[in-house]
């Protein structure tokens, strides 16, 4: 695997590591906010153990490592390039199963048509957008008109996240899917 680009992200604590090989399966993606939860990663786990690195995010052919304000951001992109281009694909953790009932795998609570609804135009238009900032977002549920929004990667700790972009994804959801909805962050 070749690391082709470390790109900065609008978050100052977290770059994004473009590679030539798939980290993720297509539409898939992966966020760990500690390395317990990496427990079947080979890939992370060696990640977690370079000092400095606080999150991890692997979405298709990146990966977004957010460092500690304090982190050594040479030391540890070097050595995240390092561990990416001795990487072998086969270590990639095996995808979940697909479910047969597509609205099964969306978040619980709320009505199941406005959750497709608006996970479909989270994916159309929001994801694409915070991929390129090296981030993500997940839907965590809906409960009457307020949706709970997690945000991945890049997003998680950038300061921007917490404020325009939550709010431009609100007014997204009000024009286009029902004028009452509220995002707020979990």
């Amino acid at each position: 695997m070749k690391v082709s680009s470390i790109q900065p992200t609008p978050n100052p604590n977290a770059f994004k590591f473009l590679v030539d090989q798939p980290l993720a399966k297509p539409g898939e993606t992966r966020a760990y906010a500690k390395p317990e939860q990496a427990q079947d990663d080979v890939l992370a786990q060696g990640m977690f153990a370079i000092p400095g690195v606080e999150t991890l995010f692997f979405c298709d052919n990146f990966v977004t490592v957010s460092m500690t304000a304090e982190a050594d951001w040479r030391g540890v992109a070097d050595q995240v390039t390092r561990l990416l281009e001795s990487h072998e694909p086969a270590e990639m953790p095996a995808p979940s199963a697909p479910t047969e009932d597509p609205l099964a795998a969306l978040p619980q609570g709320g009505d199941p048509e406005m959750l497709a609804r608006i996970n479909a135009l989270l994916d159309d238009r929001v994801r694409p957008a915070l991929a390129g900032d090296g981030g993500g977002l997940q839907v965590l549920g809906l409960d009457g008109k307020t949706l709970m929004i997690r945000y991945e990667g890049a997003c998680g700790s950038c300061p921007s996240s917490t404020q325009g972009t939550l709010m431009a994804i609100q007014n997204l959801l009000q024009s286009e899917v029902d004028e009452e909805l509220v995002v707020t962050m979990a």
